[in-house]
């Protein structure tokens, strides 16, 4: 690593890798993974490295472009104004036959698949992230056309300088993901006998809630966990305080457990939770929220006994409420589909860049 850039240490500290005899938030050692590293924040002199393949980094490439088009009368999106310039608007004008709207979208795609290449062979320097095998690429953006192209010029382009590493695009809805990669969070003793969990996906701009359904096998494996009915508040476009957040959210779980027990879905007491930052064991928020609304960090908020001030009991059990980084959750997902290698890891593409690396565990 070259002395302009620096990693601040997220490296959880090296201990037997044994199954841990309670639940933790945070969790290092997960039923199917260890999670070697998570929220890595390498920097450079320009600030911090994720942040040149983020959803604001891209919007950044497109907004120079545009200007530079102005300035001889081309710029196909005329006065629209970039908030209202949509994946869907740019997979369209992709496929356009007007040359210059196509050319455009072509050229942003391939300056950010430059900045993502870049930022992966950062991460790959690093010692928790030396040989990993496979990085699923997740977060909204990889749902899109110009996502999939953006990922497939990154793998050209590390193939290119001779790094071998195979990038992925997440295989569940990108929206769902992050609800879907909760069931792994927790050993099965918990979930027995249920049909069902609660899941949370917190993000800098929007929360979405769901009812993930666990859909076991005979010998209890969670190949085909599927989101049953969720819920998503945009929480940017609101600007609430901290505990309006806090008491919305718990609204949103409170409805999704009426319906399910209407529709006699027998949910287990338990609820993952996916949250920006580094997460210690206790369910603070020690760092990397600060896209949340309001101050979730430091150990003077903590987020799972104030939500679980807003809900109600499962049966006549109180919810157990597990919370880890929001892109282990997303990466969780993933863990049916990683069977065939040793060492992997995710990079979400959203508001930041969120990363985490797992090995897999017999």
């Amino acid at each position: 690593m070259s002395a302009k850039t620096k990693a601040q240490d997220t490296t959880l500290p090296e201990e037997p890798v044994t199954p841990p005899s309670v639940l933790v938030h945070g969790g290092r050692v997960l039923p199917a993974v260890t999670v070697d590293t998570y929220n890595e924040e390498l920097r450079d002199e320009e600030g911090f490295v994720g942040d040149r393949a983020s959803r604001r980094a891209f919007h950044a490439i497109l907004a120079d472009w545009r200007d530079r088009l102005k300035e001889r009368g081309e710029d196909p999106f005329g006065d629209v104004p970039m908030e209202e310039i949509s994946k869907s608007k740019l997979d369209k004008m992709l496929s356009s036959g007007d040359p210059v709207s196509a050319g455009l979208v072509h050229t942003v795609v391939e300056e950010f698949a430059g900045e993502l290449a870049t930022v992966i062979r950062r991460f790959l320097r690093l010692d928790t992230w030396k040989d990993t095998q496979r990085i699923v690429i997740g977060g909204g953006m990889i749902g899109s056309r110009i996502g999939e192209l953006a990922m497939g010029r990154t793998g050209i382009m590390l193939a290119a300088d001779g790094i071998k590493i195979e990038l992925a695009a997440i295989q569940n809805d990108p929206d769902e993901a992050g609800l879907i990669g909760a069931v792994h969070l927790a050993p099965s003793w918990v979930m027995a006998g249920h049909d069902a969990i609660l899941a949370v996906d917190i993000g800098g701009t929007n929360v979405r809630v769901g009812v993930v359904e666990l859909n076991s096998g005979k010998r209890g494996e969670i190949e085909e966990a599927d989101v049953w009915k969720r819920q998503v508040w945009r929480h940017a476009d609101d600007k609430p305080g901290r505990d309006e957040a806090v008491e919305k959210i718990g609204a949103m779980l409170t409805k999704l457990i009426d319906r399910a027990n209407d529709e006699k879905i027998k949910l287990a007491p338990f609820m993952g939770i996916g949250c920006p930052g580094l997460i210690d064991e206790q369910g603070f928020i020690l760092k990397g929220g600060q896209n949340l609304p309001g101050n979730w960090e430091g150990k003077s908020f903590n987020l799972a006994a104030a939500l679980s001030a807003h809900l109600p009991k499962i049966g006549a059990h109180d919810i157990f409420i597990q919370i880890h980084n929001d892109a282990v959750v997303q990466g969780l997902s993933e863990v049916p589909n990683m069977k065939d290698v040793e060492h992997w890891g995710v990079m979400t593409i959203g508001t930041g860049l969120g990363n985490a690396r797992f090995t897999n565990r017999e």
